[in-house]
């Protein structure tokens, strides 16, 4: 499990400008650990070594660098 902040207040709509001319693909990111996001970098890679049933927090401003952590709770978000 990990806890990732997502940043994003909308939907990416992904088009043939996103295909990686290169590789002829699109690589989406679902661990939400990448600096290139909505796109895969290959950051999950150091998601590999995660203990079963441990959440973790990866660092933002840290890429690789993640603690683990016990809870978390939601507070609402300030309307001002």
């Amino acid at each position: 499990m990990r806890e990732v902040t997502h940043e994003a207040d909308g939907p990416y709509v992904l088009t043939p400008d996103d295909i990686d001319e290169e590789k002829g693909d699109v690589a989406v990111c679902l661990c939400g650990l990448s600096g290139e996001y909505p796109f895969c970098d290959g950051s999950h890679r150091a998601t590999e070594d995660e203990e079963p049933g441990v959440r973790y927090k990866y660092e933002d401003d840290r890429p690789g660098e993640r603690r683990a952590i016990e809870d978390f709770e939601f507070v609402e978000a300030d309307p001002e």
